[in-house]
């Protein structure tokens, strides 16, 4: 019999119930191995499974000194039904036959039931004491034999996703403890879910997705019956769409000879084991079941360690061999330190699974903080969204050309983009593959409609490839960055991307405006406006604001500053004359992120715009970063209050997962490029225009960031996310001594620490000893120089940030550098 401690428990259980997330995701240890059991359906026989592995592991004369750990997470029609009693009872069992000689200690506890379990069982339970070598342990318990989430419902024990990870995390570091001192093959533990690989948890929360966040790997129970070829791909599909590795597949042989269809499925990469057919009868127990299965279990058991050791020394080794042959982007390679390289396991909605030798060897999550250059908006549930909606379009699609075709998704995001970011303004999508190459289209597309309506190029039906009527150039700003192809740096102003050690080529073919920027410093919004502009007798309150509303405010349209603006631009134009033309202004709107996640003020910017429409000028915005809720509105060009001819989207236009760029511009814009003669066409194109792939994921989440039902951070009119940075804790940090400015605005919070000379600038090394010590505490950070930044994702919620915010302050406290 069991025996819980009513009181004691109940007061345990009350703690875990009113637990929202855990403090952070927990970590898988590497120190030994750790697998989970799944199953093609319920009733296939995983517990049979992993109490023959534990036989395997156990009760060889070879391995006496082993160890083995089995975690029961969910269990329901307890006690009457207990998978890991039948464990524990089997191997004593087991024991006492082949080696009865040697002694089995074991123990069993259960940690969590339901109410209803107390009520009807005050006096259950028992827990082995002192040094055991099999341990059996189930996390939550319901009576009723039902699904997880259904008992959960019906007896009051409802636990949240958060917390069955927390607990089972715990019973990881358990399992390092016990084994410690233990060679790694030494010790096993194996996680057995319950019912089949797409049950619901007790949140109802798939169990496929509810342990993604370990990704710990997998063996897969099949189904051996009429049926179970079936059964067992789908399962073993479900498994490995989110990731999972899947190392041996295992079932009952019901004389079906379903292994070969499921080897030939496999095409023989996944080692496909057949149990004997388990006895109707079983008055011996399956004891003999067991004993002839034994040779199995132990070949199942030297997949399960061979697998372990093979992803061991590629975790280890995957540092030095990316030394070795990789050329990483924006990276000197002689400053990246020993122990430098972040190794990657996977990721899971917001967090990076990275392999970390602490103590131990660890996978380790790491909050996304540069939201991966910018791509990343999905949770966890989104992100496995993607992976479906992709996989069914790869399945359907693969790659299709585009001209003169057309395909649902294309249409679909089309469709999409001109009722949302394009709404009111937009007629036309052209789609492209990166952001760089939606703003060589811009460009493209821009100057040809400054042509048309200056009489530049008038109707043609011959090839004008030679001519050069004039030189075009644009109007852009300083601190500017639009790409790295080569159009898109000739549009933007000098800076470290395009200097002569990078871009010999470059020349600059543009008018480059400084423009006043907005920060917040000391509790205050400051509007800092650079020299060449006509503004000292503006009153202050003019420059400073209290709140960022206040910025954006468009009555500051009859501010004294609006005419300072407009002067200053209208002069800077006036002085330019010659042979060349300005024939298209293209700025990135609010937020400017390579140079420095500068913010614009948003006045200066709409001024900019209506001198622009006054001179026939096309306007571009360069919304590959801020587009699709990056700064808390679908578009950016809200928060100016004011629409451009041409923008360009990327990044998180597909939330990330795959390369995908679109162009938008007006009936006016694509007018010009309509005559009798294709040499008058737009002749740009890409091979992959249009990838279905990246057009279905685009759809799923322009829909999922903007629904309110999948998108908690929506408010109630759909338009605005909430705050999602704690504002006391930002102006906590805007006060600190180390920092130079701070902007915060929808999903972004980027701080300037103070520096000079050398130590500032895109170049400088002076952040580094902070992200480090970020990382450590669980934060990947890359820097802009002695710019450091945080950014999330539209669904990412503000518990999450201010968690970041409080690890950034802490580390602020502790930084050297505004010490010295």
């Amino acid at each position: 019999m069991f025996r819980f401690p009513s009181g004691l428990l109940y007061c345990r259980l009350h703690r875990r119930k009113l637990s929202t997330t855990p403090s952070r995701p927990p970590s898988l240890p590497l120190s030994h191995p750790i697998y989970l059991i799944w199953g093609s359906n319920t009733g296939v026989g995983k517990t049979l499974v992993s109490a023959g592995i534990a036989a395997a592991s156990l009760l060889s004369s070879a391995t006496t000194s082993s160890q083995f750990h089995y975690l029961k997470p969910l269990q329901t029609g307890f006690p009457a039904d207990s998978d890991s009693r039948f464990v524990l009872n089997k191997l004593r069992q087991l024991s006492v036959l082949r080696n009865p000689s040697v002694h089995l200690s074991t123990s069993h506890r259960v940690l969590n039931v339901s109410p209803a379990v107390l009520e009807t069982n005050p006096l259950v339970g028992e827990e082995g004491r002192g040094p055991s070598e099999l341990h059996c342990k189930t996390l939550y318990a319901w009576e009723e034999a039902v699904s997880p989430h259904l008992a959960a419902e019906r007896e009051g024990l409802a636990v949240k996703d958060s917390v069955v990870l927390e607990t089972l995390g715990e019973c990881f570091e358990e399992v390092v403890e016990r084994g410690a001192g233990r060679e790694r093959s030494d010790v096993l533990c194996v996680v057995e879910t319950a019912g089949g690989v797409a049950s619901p948890g007790p949140s109802g929360t798939l169990q496929c997705d509810l342990y993604r966040p370990f990704r710990i790997p997998a063996v897969l129970v099949g189904d051996g019956r009429l049926g179970g070829i079936s059964g067992t791909i789908s399962a073993y599909e479900s498994l490995t769409l989110r990731g999972y590795d899947v190392v041996a597949v295992a079932f009952e042989d019901h004389g079906l000879l379903n292994e070969g269809p499921l080897m030939s499925y496999m095409r023989n990469k996944v080692p496909v084991l057949v149990l004997p057919p388990i006895p109707r009868d079983l008055s011996n127990d399956l004891i003999e079941w067991f004993e002839n299965s034994h040779h199995i279990f132990s070949n199942l058991k030297e997949i399960m360690l061979s697998a372990y050791f093979e992803r061991i020394k590629k975790l280890q080794d995957m540092p030095r061999e990316a030394r070795d042959i990789i050329w990483w982007p924006f990276t000197q390679h002689q400053l990246v330190p020993d122990g430098g390289v972040t190794v990657i396991d996977s990721r899971c909605g917001e967090n990076f699974s990275i392999f970390k030798v602490q103590k131990t060897e660890v996978i380790a999550p790491q909050f996304d903080a540069c939201a991966s250059w910018w791509t990343q908006g999905p949770d966890a549930i989104m992100q496995a969204e993607l992976a479906r909606e992709m996989g069914y379009t790869a399945a359907r699609f693969g790659h299709v050309m585009f001209p003169e075709n057309v395909h649902e998704p294309a249409l679909n995001c089309a469709e999409l983009l001109l009722q949302g970011v394009g709404k009111g303004w937009a007629s036309r999508t052209y789609f492209s593959d990166n952001g760089s190459t939606a703003i060589e289209i811009a460009l493209k597309m821009a100057f040809r409609k400054f042509s048309v309506d200056h009489g530049i190029i008038v109707d043609c039906h011959e090839d004008t490839t030679n001519e050069r009527p004039t030189e075009l150039m644009v109007l852009a700003l300083q601190r500017s960055y639009h790409g790295d192809t080569l159009g898109a740096m000739e549009a933007q102003a000098p800076s470290s991307y395009t200097g002569f050690l990078q871009q010999p080529w470059y020349t600059g073919r543009g008018l480059f405006l400084d423009p006043p920027s907005v920060f917040m410093h000391n509790n205050t919004w400051n509007i800092s406006i650079p020299e060449g502009y006509n503004w000292e007798n503006l009153k202050g309150e003019s420059i400073a604001f209290s709140s960022c509303d206040e910025v954006f405010h468009k009555g500051r349209d009859k501010s004294e500053l609006a005419t300072v603006y407009s002067s200053y631009i209208s002069e800077v134009l006036s002085r330019f004359k010659g042979s060349k033309n300005v024939g298209a202004l293209i700025m990135e709107p609010v937020i400017q992120g390579a140079g420095g996640m500068h913010m614009v003020d948003p006045l200066f910017q709409r001024v900019l715009v209506n001198e622009c429409r006054s001179r026939k000028i096309p306007v571009i915005f360069d919304e590959v970063f801020t587009g699709f809720w990056r700064l808390g509105v679908e578009t950016a060009a809200e928060l100016i209050h004011c629409v451009p001819d041409i923008a360009c989207f990327g990044k998180l236009l597909t939330g990330g997962i795959i390369p995908l760029a679109v162009t938008l511009a007006t009936s006016a814009v694509f007018d010009s490029f309509i005559g009798d003669s294709k040499l008058k066409a737009l002749l740009h194109g890409h091979s992959y225009s249009a990838h279905a792939m990246g057009c279905a994921a685009a759809v799923k989440s322009i829909q999922w960031f903007k629904d309110p039902c999948s998108n908690p951070n929506i408010t109630s009119e759909g338009r605005l996310l909430r705050e999602l940075w704690d504002d006391k804790m930002v102006r906590r940090i805007s006060s600190h001594p180390a920092i130079q400015r701070v902007v915060t605005l929808g999903t972004l919070c980027a701080v300037e620490l103070k520096a000079e000379g050398t130590s500032a600038g895109y170049g400088s090394l002076y952040a580094r000893p902070l992200l480090e010590k970020l990382r450590e505490d669980g934060i990947y950070m890359r820097p802009l120089g002695n710019v450091i930044y945080l950014l999330c994702g539209p669904c990412t919620s503000p518990e999450v940030c201010n968690k970041l915010l409080a690890k950034l302050h802490r580390q602020l406290d502790e930084f050297d550098g505004y010490k010295n």
